[in-house]
């Protein structure tokens, strides 16, 4: 296919996102994507909400209230955007993120970032084990495809690393008031995990890239790189060990006066799978973060996709401040 330069557009082009529309702005990662985009000021940002919400977006953003039940309440708030950032907690009713991509093709929205941020959903494996979140979010961005009028970006930055660090055991392992800690297998598989300002940062620095290169000559990062393909940033790439070694430093303690355990991440899945059956949602969890743990790299993105922390401008953050930071979350 001819590569398309931003110099042979109609006069007029701005080869930029004007307005970006955003569900879930007072979400968990939400509210730190809207933060990151009012602070870049490149944009015009509106948080869509529903009529009966009583969240209040930050200063800056402007809202547009809408009803899943009345499609064209959405198609309405959609009109004039460029881009739509969909964010979600994992108990919002599937049909709404549909409604919002059919709506979005109507008002012509020409980019859709579908409800993601977090492990590798195109690594075949992982599709396959944690199959009812891969098999949906599949659906959603083909769903984009076939309407034919927006292009979708799926951002890819592992787990939160402070939620996922200080949500309880059945995620990274740490039961931090117990001063227990569950070891998968040897404890040494890295994973890609991010906090949850860096994921603001990588998804408000990609909108805010240019759409197309200026010419064949221009070789710098551009939005149309990731039309219809998924982008990989993370804070860190590290192993439970690694964790652990954060722990112990910013606790002052030592091995000794915490009961480590492991079990081998494929019956710790298993288990999370047979308490799933059993209509526990702990289940649900443990099998999924378990998942990515397989000593396969699956969840080491750093490593079989490569990152674009860099292309992106995505800072170094400190594993120990935020290993802290997590500790304050589980409180």
């Amino acid at each position: 296919m001819a590569s398309v330069y931003a110099i042979q557009q109609p006069q007029g082009y701005k080869n930029h996102l004007q307005n970006i529309a955003i569900v879930g702005v007072g979400g968990r990662v939400g509210k730190f994507i809207t933060e990151e985009l009012v602070k870049a000021g490149k944009h015009t940002v509106t948080a869509i909400t529903r009529s009966d919400s009583t969240v209040s977006a930050p200063a800056g953003v402007q809202v547009k209230k809408v009803d899943y039940a009345d499609q064209s309440s959405l198609v309405s708030a959609l009109q004039g955007q460029d881009a739509l950032v969909i964010t979600m907690g994992t108990m919002a009713p599937p049909e709404q993120q549909t409604k919002l991509i059919e709506a979005a093709a109507t008002a012509s929205v020409s980019w859709v970032l579908p409800n993601e941020y977090g492990y590798d959903i195109a690594d075949p494996g992982l599709h396959k084990d944690i199959a009812p979140i891969g098999d949906a979010h599949a659906a959603y961005r083909k769903q984009i495809e076939d309407l034919g009028k927006s292009s979708w970006i799926a951002a890819i930055c592992g787990f939160w690393f402070e939620f996922s660090l200080g949500g309880g055991p059945e995620r990274y392992g740490f039961d931090f008031k117990n001063r227990k800690v569950t070891l998968f297998d040897d404890g040494n598989t890295p994973i890609d995990t991010s906090t949850w300002p860096q994921t603001g940062r990588g998804i408000a620095s990609l909108l805010g890239l240019k759409i197309l290169p200026d010419d064949a000559s221009d070789k710098s990062p551009c939005l149309s790189n990731y039309k219809n393909k998924f982008v990989y940033f993370s804070s860190f790439c590290v192993s439970q060990r690694q964790m652990l070694e954060s722990v112990l430093r910013v606790t002052g303690t030592k091995e000794s006066d915490w009961t480590i355990t492991s079990e081998p991440s494929i019956e710790r899945y298993q288990k999370g799978m047979e308490m799933m059956q059993a209509k526990n949602f702990l289940g649900y969890v443990q099998m999924m973060y378990t998942r990515v743990f397989y000593q396969d790299g699956s969840g080491n993105f750093t490593k079989s996709r490569g990152l674009q922390n860099e292309a992106l401008g995505l800072p170094k953050e400190d594993l120990d401040e935020w290993t802290k930071k997590a500790m304050e979350y589980e409180e």
